[in-house]
């Protein structure tokens, strides 16, 4: 599997969001750059426990901007974020129950997710953030 690289087209045009976005490609690149992952391996508890608490954080900073500017499709962009971070506690769970295919439907997982919910899922945020900014400068 490739590393991911940042790509403009993954800005949102909000820098806190998107500094949050490259934080979560480095975790998911660090574990991409092990060579042999065991289920039992630091690296993968200490990932999913980093990830489900940063995602966490990162969901909220994304939401409080939602709500903040009314944002048409909270709803829908909100229980994405809660299936995400309900198959992250899944795959923790395989991992302290010792499940062999956790480490592969991790990687697997992290990678598919984020550049599609990136990429279509929050990149919606792009135009709606550049109306806000229109907005505030009228």
């Amino acid at each position: 599997m490739n590393s991911i690289e940042w790509k403009e087209t993954y800005s949102v045009g909000n820098k806190k969001i998107d500094d949050q976005h490259k934080q979560l490609f480095e975790w998911i690149n660090a574990l991409i750059e092990k060579k042999e992952l065991n289920v039992n391996s630091k690296i993968i508890i200490d990932t999913l426990n980093d990830l489900n608490s940063y995602a966490s954080y990162h969901f909220e900073t994304e939401e409080k901007y939602m709500i903040q500017y009314n944002y048409s499709d909270y709803t829908t962009h909100k229980k994405q974020h809660e299936s995400y971070l309900k198959k992250v506690a899944k795959l923790s769970f395989g991992a302290l129950n010792n499940d062999q295919t956790v480490p592969v439907e991790l990687l697997t997982f992290l990678n598919k997710w984020w550049i599609n919910h990136i990429l279509e899922t929050d990149r919606k945020l792009r135009s709606f953030f550049d109306k806000v900014e229109t907005q505030k400068k009228n």
